[in-house]
């Protein structure tokens, strides 16, 4: 039915320092008022297949003095998730970024919880626009089998999928091609590698985390 489809992320290689976003909405009835200070970093990856962009989300608050009461803080916390689902390079999950809430304001009237997740929302995403962003790609770790006469074709084909190399081993008259090789570039291999190896070469795939994207990849 068609290509299959990649799943892309979007991830902060630099954020920015004290964004203001100021919520303010009155439409006849009870206004909304939210105003919020956030500071945005990357937040660095973690666990066995982690990569670049692993770690998805970590929010922390510095409002001191009771600016921001704890159940503001938590809705500004809602509304950074809700700003996750869609990152500015082309809609992509945002991944690996790390929200600070350092000051904010409220009102006697008007500040609500829904009025605070919306601020929170609406500033990460100005954040995340202002900020320096990357596109990330899936990759897998690919072994490889193939008769020794073979080597160099697989070798020139991986190459070519984007692939780095990462070990060579002998076994059997055979040798063992380890590699880290972009998802989106495996679509097809395993006829590729028919056709090179004569039918006689095999491999396996296992995921291997989130790596840089070229920047036209996922178009």
């Amino acid at each position: 039915m068609g290509r299959p489809r990649v799943a892309y992320r979007e991830t902060v290689v630099r954020g920015v320092s004290g964004l203001v976003y100021r919520h303010v909405k009155q439409d006849g009835g009870a206004g909304q008022f939210a105003h919020v200070v956030l500071d945005t970093e990357p937040l660095e990856a973690t666990g066995e297949h982690g990569g670049a962009g692993a770690a998805v989300f970590e929010f922390r608050s510095a409002v001191v003095g009771g600016r921001v009461p704890q159940e503001y803080v938590r809705a500004v916390e809602a509304g950074c998730r809700d700003a996750l689902a869609e990152g500015p390079l082309g809609g992509h999950p945002v991944t690996g970024v790390r929200v600070t809430l350092t000051d904010g304001a409220t009102h006697s009237k008007d500040s609500s919880e829904t009025a605070f997740r919306t601020a929170g929302r609406l500033a990460l995403r100005e954040a995340l626009r202002i900020g320096v962003m990357a596109l990330l790609e899936p990759v897998t770790e690919v072994t490889v089998t193939v008769p020794d006469d073979a080597v160099g074709a697989v070798l020139g084909d991986l190459a070519a999928r984007r692939g780095r190399v990462s070990g060579r081993a002998a076994r059997s008259g055979a040798s063992v091609i380890t590699a880290t090789v972009p998802l989106a570039e495996l679509f097809g291999y395993a006829t590729r590698l028919r056709g090179r190896t004569r039918g006689r070469g095999t491999f396996t795939a296992r995921p291997a985390g989130y790596a840089p994207a070229p920047a036209a990849a996922a178009g």
